[in-house]
């Protein structure tokens, strides 16, 4: 590790504490991703810091979020847990076209919650390192009206952006019809550049086939170009941790 990144956690384990929490239980990998969404400021860092542990305490303070909560959610069968790919990180796949917009937004973000709790922990070995990344797959094919879902979608993408530094390597929207491109470019403004840049939208044969070689076939599902069938993600059982 670099001597100004050394600096960096040092200064905000400091600000943590001024701000009246503790970095105690977190390793150096987990600071880091909150110092780089922070551009390695100390005190915006620290202060996203003691966010992110104030709202994991309000909305997971069992530490998952119970699938019995998200019942309705789940009835759907739209978010998919693959496995990990070539360089080892676990991919997720969301069907847009078995999304409806929720009546109940309390059970909705307990569901995105869920999800990215479920795809992150499915990438560790014995223990959570700190610095494990997702890919993502957002499948548009047969997208409707009314399957359109602006506020949802914000909804994951902020929580993403304010709760799970550094988690999203890349996501990979496929079929994205014609319709949908206003409605994209107005969820745009609600994205971060670092997280747009991690977007790509695949539109042609080269983008397919960068897609294939990057996640692997094994885990790709067959009507992306890969070998393996869809595996709904309540359906995964977690090996659990050492501890």
């Amino acid at each position: 590790m670099e001597k100004s990144q050394e600096l960096a956690l040092t200064q905000m384990r400091k600000s943590v504490q001024k701000l009246g929490s503790s970095t105690e239980e977190f390793g150096e990998t987990t600071l880091m991703r909150f110092l780089i969404a922070r551009s390695m400021d100390a005190g915006k860092a620290a202060k996203m810091f003691v966010k992110w542990q104030e709202w994991r305490s309000t909305w997971v303070p069992n530490g998952f979020v119970p699938e019995s909560e998200i019942g309705e959610q789940l009835e759907a069968r739209k978010i998919f847990l693959q496995g990990l790919s070539r360089s080892g990180q676990p991919l997720m796949v969301a069907k847009a076209s078995k999304h409806f917009p929720a009546k109940d937004q309390l059970q909705f973000k307990k569901f995105v919650i869920y999800v990215l709790d479920k795809t992150i922990a499915s990438s560790f070995k014995g223990r959570e390192i700190g610095n494990e990344k997702l890919i993502a797959i957002f499948d548009l094919q047969n997208l409707s009206y009314k399957n359109v879902d602006a506020r949802g979608l914000i909804t994951g993408f902020q929580f993403l952006q304010a709760y799970y530094p550094e988690r999203l390597a890349k996501l990979f929207i496929l079929n994205m019809p014609r319709f949908f491109v206003s409605v994209w470019k107005m969820i745009s403004h609600f994205l971060e550049k670092a997280t747009l840049e991690k977007i790509v939208i695949v539109s042609n044969e080269d983008e397919r086939e960068d897609l294939i070689k990057e996640i692997g076939g094994e885990v790709l599902p067959e009507e992306f170009g890969g070998q393996a069938k869809l595996v709904p993600i309540q359906d995964v059982v977690l090996t659990p941790l050492d501890n």
